[in-house]
């Protein structure tokens, strides 16, 4: 084995560290309307809404909606003791039906999602993958 004998500065090691990072599962962060999104496909779903909403078929368009999750016994706990939760990147009201829904635009769902979304459809929140 050769030694390495150049060195790197901390502010090249810095850049390196910058220009290598990306996001956890590859989605690629995209900005729309002055708003960053995770990802390229819940860019195109917020936009896709702002449509709907315009034409009066939706209303109260939200974003990074946070649901507290809770069981029969109340409040589900971490192993540090917070409150779990799971954020959804989207709700509305559905004006056909009255009621609100909630969209989360996911590509590749890890295992913690899923549990997740099962409380939250134990407590009678439905979350729609776009």
């Amino acid at each position: 084995m050769g030694v390495v004998t150049e060195r790197m500065s901390a502010a090249d090691l810095q850049t390196l560290r910058a220009q290598s990072k990306g996001q956890k599962y590859g989605a690629q962060r995209t900005t729309v309307d002055g708003i960053a999104f995770d990802s390229k496909k819940e860019a195109r779903r917020y936009q896709e809404l702002r449509v709907l909403e315009r034409a009066g078929q939706i209303a109260d368009l939200q974003r990074q909606v946070v649901i507290e999750l809770e069981g029969r016994a109340g409040p589900l706990l971490t192993r540090t003791g917070r409150q779990m939760r799971i954020t959804v990147d989207f709700a509305y009201i559905d004006r056909s039906t009255g009621l609100m829904v909630y969209e989360d635009a996911k590509g590749l769902p890890t295992r913690d999602y899923e549990v997740r979304r099962a409380v939250a459809q134990a407590m009678g929140i439905e979350v729609i993958e776009v």
